[in-house]
């Protein structure tokens, strides 16, 4: 198997200081978590930023300045994230890609979100994608139901490729959508194109089996406090890295090292990192 490229989702849209006390919120506390979430075995950040208020935003600026800060710390992969908060525009939520950062999320298709609904039509996702292909950024494809998986390989035959290879990020858990049954995910994969490669994301009590489920298949795993804020039931974890760490450990009892940022631009296909 490859080395396992464990993506941080560190921040999120809906994760709040008065749940996670420890979640990054300021550009300066984002950069200081990419790089020891860099030093602990990640190899990618997910990045959502916040206001000066602690609301989410998707303001290029924002964005510019935390990914300034991780840049100043570490050479962590930057994807920064296209679904910002429910109820943005497109417009707002296409800001981070005019800073052309090494990949970005694309969510193809609309999907309950608890008691909200994440739309992206198919307007929307095209115009996504092939604002993406114009900025040489790679996507990667967030799937939260089956269906989507076909609206994404329906945009590369319509629009062609985004990259020499398809990336996927499978997430599971949120409620609403498709919950984290390890049998979920191995349908998921099952419907990729051979030569894809893939992480997934275990929402909340769905972090361990899912990231365990991707461990057996050979895949990739994405953590942090967007989608889970617990080492265990009821214990906050104390920093994103905890949760990196306790994965890196157990991939090597799995046999698999976790990849450096320069592995997973390898395994990803991505160009060489510019400093």
């Amino acid at each position: 198997m490859e080395k396992l490229v464990i993506t941080v989702a560190g921040v999120g849209a809906e994760t709040t200081k008065a749940s996670q006390p420890a979640l990054p919120v300021t550009a300066a506390e984002i950069g200081a978590d990419a790089a020891r979430c860099c030093e602990a075995g990640a190899a990618m950040y997910h990045l959502h930023v916040r206001d000066a208020a602690g609301q989410p935003t998707q303001a290029r600026e924002v964005f510019a300045a935390a990914v300034e800060e991780i840049r100043a710390r570490c050479d962590i992969i930057v994807q920064t994230s296209t679904g910002g908060a429910m109820g943005m525009t497109a417009a707002e939520r296409l800001q981070p890609l005019e800073l052309r950062p090494e990949m970005a999320s694309l969510t193809t298709g609309t999907a309950n979100f608890g008691d909200d609904v994440f739309c992206n039509d198919t307007a929307l996702m095209k115009e996504f994608y092939t604002r993406m292909q114009a900025a040489d950024v790679r996507p990667e494809f967030e799937i939260f139901e089956a269906g989507q998986i076909d609206n994404a390989l329906r945009l590369v035959r319509q629009l062609g490729p985004a990259g020499p290879l398809m990336h996927w990020d499978f997430v599971l858990g949120v409620p609403g959508s498709m919950n984290g049954e390890p049998r979920n995910l191995v349908f998921l994969v099952d419907r990729i194109p051979a030569g894809s490669t893939w992480t997934c994301t275990g929402i909340g009590r769905w972090h361990m089996p899912v990231a365990m489920t991707a461990l057996a298949l050979g895949g990739n795993v994405r953590l942090g406090f967007e989608d889970n804020i617990f080492l265990h039931k009821g214990v906050l974890a104390k920093t994103n890295a905890e949760l990196v760490g306790r994965v890196v450990r157990i991939a090597r009892e799995w046999g698999r090292e976790s990849a450096s940022p320069d592995d997973a631009r390898r395994i990803l296909r991505l160009g060489p990192y510019a400093v």
